[in-house]
């Protein structure tokens, strides 16, 4: 095996661990909506999980390990991706908010404060602004 592939299958396995991740946070109600599941189909596309995977993770999501950011700035940046996922869907009114909020505990966040988190993120990608504004403004919640 090269270096090259080690890397690649590396990376492909933290994006299904993550993509794991989120349906666990999707089945968190025991059922996958189908705003949850357009979301999903999208996230896979993103995150070049294959059908087949997708297939199995969907069966199996709980034997991948949570792989949750370990650093803020990692958290902030998935948030920022993922709140981005959700605006760009279309996922309109409570189902975006309830949908964020969920996504926020599934990284790390905590529950408490979820809903704030959430309407923050949501809030900042609909102004447009980029990774590194948001992570400042982000950071100024806990200021």
């Amino acid at each position: 095996m090269s270096f090259a592939d080690l890397f690649e299958s590396g990376f492909q396995k933290r994006n299904q661990d993550h993509f794991a991740a989120i349906v666990r946070v999707a089945m968190s109600d025991g059922v996958i909506d189908d705003a949850e599941k357009a979301f999903l189909d999208r996230l896979a596309t993103r995150l070049d999980i294959n059908e087949h995977d997708y297939k199995e993770i969907l069966k199996d999501y709980a034997s991948h390990p949570v792989n949750a950011p370990n650093s803020y700035n990692e958290r902030l940046e998935r948030l920022y991706d993922l709140a981005r996922m959700v605006w760009i869907d279309d996922i309109e009114g409570p189902n975006q908010e309830a949908l964020l909020q969920k996504l926020c505990v599934g990284l790390g966040f905590n529950p408490q404060n979820v809903q704030y988190i959430a309407d923050k993120a949501l809030n900042l990608v609909h102004d447009k602004v980029d990774m590194e504004a948001f992570i400042e403004e982000m950071k100024k919640m806990n200021q």
